[in-house]
């Protein structure tokens, strides 16, 4: 059974030298892609650089809405770079996030429509976070089809059904991540119920938001299967099936 992990961040210095076991046991698990996702020119670099030397894994490039406000001045240069050269499968990780007020709003949005701009330049998938703020990012999106198509997945999502309907209307993927597992998860596990299954991604976030049984625990890509068993249970499908389907929704997103 084949499983892809549609968003983590296997940075180096979370990892170490604990990398290559990372890799080692999510092959054994069964994963068999994973999307490396950059929050700032470095890590995106070194996402690049794995994917570059790794087989079944691929990068995205990006500055998260968090670190926008305190960017080098040659940061979103070098994230071009790497998308314009072919380093990269996917645009982001980008998006709003109200949550936090470590950026303004105005710089958020900024980098948000420049992210979305090389996505469509480009032809790549956006990865896009959304905290508190999926309101206004699924009308930033609108804006953006009227200049034409994109795709994109809201990551690690956790909103409503209506705003998932609003999310597939205009073509979007959504990904879950652990959270989807946690015992007061109820409303989000009926949410992803609602999502057509050639929409679906699972993820996990790494090293963050490890699902049930494992919290507390460091994340890793191997776990991506209690989210997938989770799902699948919650939906009422056999996870063969889940996952034969959450598998080839990211290989054809992000070309795998």
């Amino acid at each position: 059974m084949d499983l892809v992990d549609s968003h983590c961040h296997l940075d180096p210095m979370r990892y170490g030298a604990d990398l290559p076991d990372v890799l080692t046991r999510a092959r054994t698990a069964g994963v068999v892609g994973i999307v490396v996702v950059g929050t700032r020119a470095a890590d995106s670099e070194a996402a690049a650089s794995l994917a570059a030397r790794e087989p079944g894994v691929v990068a995205a490039a990006g500055i998260h809405p968090n670190d926008t406000a305190d960017v080098e001045a040659d940061e979103w240069d070098r994230v071009v770079a790497l998308v314009e050269r072919g380093r990269a499968a996917a645009v982001g990780e980008t998006g709003l996030d109200w949550y936090r007020t470590t950026a303004p709003a105005e710089v958020q949005r900024d980098f948000f429509d420049r992210h979305v701009r090389l996505a469509q330049r480009h032809g790549l998938p956006l990865v896009i976070h959304t905290r508190e703020s999926t309101r206004d990012v699924l009308d930033l999106l609108r804006e953006a089809r009227a200049r034409g198509p994109f795709a994109a997945v809201l990551h690690s999502f956790t909103g409503t059904a209506a705003e998932a309907a609003e999310a597939i209307d205009l073509g979007c993927h959504l990904g879950f991540a652990g959270m989807v597992t946690f015992r007061s998860s109820a409303s989000l596990r009926e949410t992803a119920c609602t999502v057509p299954l050639d929409r679906l991604l699972v993820e996990t976030d790494s090293p963050f938001l490890s699902p049930e049984p494992l919290r507390g625990r460091r994340n890793e890509p191997a776990h991506v299967i209690h989210t997938a068993a989770c799902l699948a249970l919650a939906r009422g499908e056999s996870l063969a099936t889940f996952a034969a389907a959450t598998t080839a929704n990211a290989r054809r997103l992000f070309a795998l």
